[in-house]
């Protein structure tokens, strides 16, 4: 199905009935139908709403490069344009940093110009998987790469030695970044860059609802360590490890994570 929100055209669909409403917010480069597997099992119980954010899959891409900030505000105006006044939310990386940004901006602190509005949208749990959102300083040796990145790419910028080796050039830019980095467009790079440049951790004491926090313990692209800081900083979470399994751990082991979602729902 699609709808109209912001000015642009989202793909989204709807399992299941129940008087309780589940959201899942998508992992960076994927498309909504990599979840059906999650979808299927929640929706025995309820009603299940999975989308295509701004520039995912076959929605269209935002007019302006948007941070996590704008991803946000715009799940709330899909959740008012679809009359959605409360759902359990789940979030598989990407979709995390958008969870955590929603419950956090509750405080006044992180929202100072929402504090006079009365919230159209309201979370009931939260479920988060393999979820992003933490920055790790940097090792002397990322730095070094950094710093040597910077210095070609000053080089190459160079159109005499762009001229000269336009081939070779071309062929070191196509290899830079990581592989979500290098298939996304223009205007999803600089959203890209703009999300994962920011720091959710101070965000994390503010996340009060309930939430089950689910992670594949061999995932390097959102380790362990993210998940087991988010346990302790959030006030009301507990970890559910899933071994052998890595960032789409609801993939790696899907009988394993189907457990977990029939006992955390009783099901």
């Amino acid at each position: 199905m699609e709808i109209t929100v912001d000015d642009l055209k989202i793909s989204y669909r709807i399992f299941g009935e129940g008087e309780e409403t589940a959201v899942l917010l998508q992992g960076w480069g994927t498309t909504y139908s990599i979840y059906e597997s999650i979808a299927n099992i929640l929706s025995e119980k309820m009603r299940v709403v999975f989308f295509d954010f701004p520039g995912f899959g076959d929605s269209e891409e935002p007019k302006e490069a948007w941070g996590v900030s704008e991803f946000s505000d715009f799940f709330l105006d899909l959740m008012k344009a679809l009359d959605i006044k409360h759902a359990t939310l789940f979030g598989h990386s990407f979709g995390g940093r958008v969870i955590i940004k929603l419950s956090s901006n509750k405080c006044h602190y992180f929202a100072p110009e929402r504090a006079d509005e009365v919230p159209d949208f309201s979370i009931d749990r939260i479920v988060l998987i393999d979820a992003a959102g933490i920055k790790a300083p940097l090792s002397k040796e990322q730095q070094k790469k950094i710093k040597r990145y910077k210095r070609l790419k000053k080089f190459y910028s160079n159109k005499l030695v762009y001229a000269l080796f336009q081939k070779q050039i071309d062929a070191w830019k196509s290899h830079q970044g990581s592989e979500d980095y290098r298939n996304a467009s223009p205007m999803m790079r600089q959203c890209m860059v703009k999300a994962i440049n920011e720091d959710l951790t101070k965000y994390l004491p503010f996340v009060t609802e309930e939430v089950l926090l689910v992670w594949g313990e061999n995932d390097t692209a959102t380790p362990l360590k993210d998940g087991q800081l988010m346990e302790k900083e959030m006030p009301d979470a507990g970890l559910a490890l899933i071994h052998n399994a890595g960032h789409f751990s609801f993939l790696d082991q899907p009988v394993i994570f189907e457990n977990i979602m029939r006992s955390y729902f009783k099901m």
